[in-house]
């Protein structure tokens, strides 16, 4: 073992950070598989059908495993097909303004958006939801509706801000303040920790933004300046996850309030 000669204190510690790493990962399951499988159909020799079409059929069945296989419960699976929903519609403004692009042809495709192109946004959708179950999640001071109703105008800017002053700095400044003082907590080997929620946004669009990286060098999209070759995406977009993620959080938490809703009526 690694952690047979690091002393016992510090050995705990490193017991836990591998721990919540192995979780991470595991609540990335669906995220890798999606984007394994990007990566792999660049590889493919030329085929009747087109990549983008052949995702489609992959990120149906990758769902449907999920699903059957109790990866994915129904209630994660409701809140995955609404993410798709709002991210198609957030590629359709975004792919028609010129923000990026899908250069490859395909059928299943609707102005210059491949429908394989929602499954991206679901793959946030599942880290989520399986998050929340493998960490027994817990919200404390948590504001349903301000929280919502900020995520809701993030959600918003991000079209609006093309005709409209840009006001992303200050939801940013909301986003914070109606969080300030919500925390998560999370179960890690057994031991139950916290983190403020403003925090857990920041890291996973830090990760996000990485995966972003990662996407876009295997073909999954393209920026403008990434048709003649690939470049790093600018990090600006770290901060743009940083927010988006609330929205899809407000979804899986209003999912999970639902449910606890009903258990205790059936209680």
């Amino acid at each position: 073992m690694v952690t047979a000669s690091i002393p016992g204190p510090l050995a705990a510690s490193v017991r836990q950070l591998l721990d919540f790493a192995w979780i991470q990962t595991r609540s990335c399951a669906f995220a890798i598989a999606l984007m394994a499988g990007v990566a792999a159909s660049t590889l493919l020799p030329g085929l009747p059908v087109a990549r983008y079409d052949l995702l489609v059929v992959y990120g149906v069945l990758l769902t449907l495993l999920f699903w059957v296989r109790g990866w994915e419960n129904g209630r994660d699976v409701a809140v995955i097909a609404v993410c798709h929903v709002i991210g198609l519609a957030f590629e359709l403004v975004k792919v028609s303004l010129g923000s990026w692009s899908y250069p490859e042809p395909a059928v299943l495709k609707f102005a210059g958006v491949p429908l394989y192109g929602g499954f991206l946004y679901a793959a946030v959708g599942s880290y989520v939801c399986r998050a929340w179950r493998l960490f027994d999640l817990e919200l404390v001071r948590y504001r349903p509706r301000s929280t919502a109703v900020v995520a809701a105008a993030i959600y918003v800017n991000f079209f609006s801000h093309h005709w409209l002053p840009d006001v992303r700095r200050p939801l940013a400044a909301l986003l914070l303040a109606v969080t300030a003082g919500t925390s998560v907590r999370f179960t890690v080997r057994g031991v139950r920790r916290r983190m403020p929620l403003a925090l857990s946004f920041v890291l996973i669009g830090f990760f996000l933004w990485i995966a972003e990286n990662l996407a876009t060098y295997v073909g999954a999209w393209r920026y403008p300046y990434q048709l003649d070759g690939w470049e790093p995406v600018g990090v600006e977009k770290f901060g743009a996850w940083a927010l988006l993620i609330s929205v899809t959080f407000v979804l899986a938490a209003v999912a999970r309030s639902h449910h606890s809703s009903e258990a205790a009526g059936a209680g």
